[in-house]
């Protein structure tokens, strides 16, 4: 016969963990990531798909870079970025990161981003070309006034993790010019967004997500690119699940 104070035991068990969504039996998958996936899909799934699922999302946001090196080395599950992956690895390489071998990846395409220019909320200025956006993010053009806006200097901040959206910014908008040299440095998507609320005159890059109406968010032609998911070698089951509730059920909460 179970003895009482096992049989309670048991019980408290069960009970603790139906209240915690079963937390307890959760396994993890552990994804570096860029501003890209982490704003437009992997933030937006993480809560539902924690409560709807056995699977806790750990969620590095340190970008694409240190992603892939962290998946190199095995501390991550999976990294993901906001690039072609022909593109990731020719960035990798760019950097001086020898690659160990690219046979070894396995990738595909999780959802797209498209990249909005913010800048300070008192520069009103509605509507950038191809060739204005080429001036502002080359320095050639470095007055507001230059584009209708007000008499006053542009700032652009730059963001040093998020190579991917600055790579496929300069491919599409800049038509591969090289940026200016005069920024302000800020980290990640979200610090980028904070300095250009702060600093007067500033712009910067950011994904759509962030463009909200704390920033001003002027009309550009569209540069997008898809969000791309690397594992070494297959995925392992916790990726796989990952990625049935992101084609699956996730799809719900992706374009909120």
């Amino acid at each position: 016969m179970i003895s009482k104070r096992l049989l309670m035991g048991f019980l408290g068990f069960a009970f603790l963990s139906s209240v915690t969504g079963g937390a307890l039996w959760a396994a993890e998958v552990k994804v570096g990531a860029g501003a890209a996936p982490s704003e437009n899909v992997l933030k937006k799934i993480k809560e539902p798909m924690e409560k709807e699922t056995d699977l806790k999302l750990t969620l590095i946001d340190n970008g694409p870079y240190e992603a892939l090196v962290d998946l190199d080395q095995g501390k991550v599950d999976a990294a993901a970025g906001g690039l072609t992956f022909g593109d990731w690895l020719a960035m990798m390489e760019k950097k001086g990161y020898q690659i160990p071998d690219k046979n070894a990846y396995k990738y595909r395409v999780i959802g797209k981003d498209i990249i909005q220019v913010i800048i300070h909320k008192e520069v009103a200025v509605k509507e950038l070309s191809k060739e204005q956006l080429k001036g502002i993010f080359t320095g050639k053009i470095a007055n507001w006034k230059e584009v209708g806006g007000p008499d006053q200097a542009i700032v652009v901040i730059w963001g040093k993790k998020i190579p991917g959206t600055h790579s496929v910014f300069q491919k599409q908008a800049m038509e591969g010019e090289a940026y200016t040299k005069n920024v302000q440095e800020a980290e990640t998507a979200e610090s980028v967004k904070e300095k250009v609320k702060a600093v007067p005159g500033a712009v910067g890059l950011a994904p759509v997500k962030l463009a909200d109406g704390t920033v001003a968010v002027p009309k550009i032609p569209e540069v997008g690119r898809p969000i791309t998911l690397i594992t070494k070698g297959e995925p392992n089951p916790q990726v796989v699940k990952m990625l049935d509730y992101i084609r699956g059920p996730g799809q719900k909460y992706l374009g909120k």
